[in-house]
């Protein structure tokens, strides 16, 4: 991973110093993911959020797009009862400050509309985080349970109209994001270590070419 990222930053500057176009603006959408379990009595339900931040753009037909960004998600967890009599459910709820660095190519360039794909990884840093039992009886997940540090993969494609710029997104989950939890007569139970996350969102440039 530290090599992945180090090409990044390197084809960053390159691109930079080769055409030294450059592009900022803000940026805010939705986005729709889902956690589950190993174990099938445990129950999960895709949990919906949102995000907000700013984007950057180095380059021209290929360029680099470097963004910082706050991100809101989570996940809904419960058993059904097949194995314990003592049904729980759990509430997650995340906020991250996520780093992606994409870098993309413009299928269609004109001064109207563009058409983009981009591919490159995320680092996604947990700044708070909540775990809330909406039951009398405890679940397994605490927050202690709950990774600080979380790296995905993205890839995508978007559509600049003049200048508004609408993503479209998928990005998954190179690590545990829940830890493995105790449960029913303390055996332990692994989470879906690989967080898939849906993305859409809409950005104005404020300043660039686009």
């Amino acid at each position: 991973m530290k090599k992945f990222i180090l090409i990044f930053i390197i084809a960053l500057f390159a691109v930079e110093f080769s055409y030294g176009q450059f592009a900022l603006g803000v940026k805010a959408g939705y986005n729709a993911s889902k956690l589950s379990a190993n174990l099938d009595e445990i129950k999960s339900q895709i949990n919906s959020g949102f995000h907000v931040g700013i984007w950057a753009r180095i380059g021209k037909r290929f360029y680099v797009a470097p963004e910082l960004q706050y991100t809101f998600s989570g996940a809904v967890f419960s058993n059904d009862g097949s194995i314990s009599t003592d049904k729980w459910k759990e509430k997650i709820t995340i906020g991250s400050l996520d780093i992606p660095v994409l870098l993309g190519f413009k299928i269609i360039h004109s001064k109207v509309i563009t058409w983009r794909i981009e591919l490159g990884p995320q680092a996604s840093i947990v700044v708070n985080k909540k775990v809330e039992n909406e039951t009398s009886f405890i679940g397994p997940v605490t927050e202690s349970s709950l990774s600080s540090l979380n790296w995905y993969v993205l890839g995508g494609t978007g559509i600049d109209i003049l200048f508004f710029k609408f993503d479209f997104r998928y990005q998954y989950g190179l690590n545990q994001l829940i830890k493995d939890v105790q449960t029913v007569g303390s055996s332990t139970s692994s989470f879906d270590q690989k967080n898939q996350m849906f993305v859409l969102s809409v950005g104005i440039k404020i300043f660039g070419q686009k």
